[in-house]
């Protein structure tokens, strides 16, 4: 059954870019801005970190951490985020543990060809670890806004 918006979101403990690894147990008391991508260094995925990224100081304004996550090592996160100077930590999801506890790992098609992939999604986890607002099959322009508007009134 997929996750629904009051919902408790999954807890999770991954490797980040430049070492080290993240939980969201230990983000407790936070409100949380989750938001997955298919990979590193394509054109949308690049767009929406930099949308993300040009935000951050309004979503550290009203108190979210802003987590990306895709299925890339933490070294190619590294990368990615030297590259675009990205100012918040991106998780590991190798396993794809929790592209599965979210219901995001799903079989996609390109070209008649079919693969399993992250579906774009973003999560607004509230302080007490609840899931306030999930978007899915995210469409990059204007999202990053929408988000930051639903965690201020969160």
């Amino acid at each position: 059954m997929a996750l629904q918006e009051g919902d408790s979101a999954p807890d999770f403990t991954l490797p980040r870019d430049g070492g080290g690894e993240v939980s969201l147990a230990s983000l407790r008391g936070r409100k949380i801005v989750l938001y997955a991508y298919p990979k590193d260094n394509t054109p949308a995925c690049t767009e929406e970190a930099i949308a993300f990224n040009r935000l951050r100081k309004e979503f550290a304004d009203c108190g979210a951490e802003l987590i990306g996550v895709s299925p890339d090592s933490a070294k190619r996160h590294h990368n990615f985020k030297r590259k675009y100077d990205l100012d918040f930590p991106l998780l590991a999801d190798e396993a794809q543990a929790l592209a599965s506890a979210y219901g995001i790992w799903v079989e996609k098609s390109l070209y008649g060809r079919k693969y399993m992939g992250i579906e774009r999604s973003t999560f607004l986890i509230d302080a007490e670890g609840r899931l306030a607002r999930i978007w899915r099959k995210v469409k990059v322009e204007g999202h990053a806004e929408e988000v930051l508007a639903a965690a201020r009134a969160h």
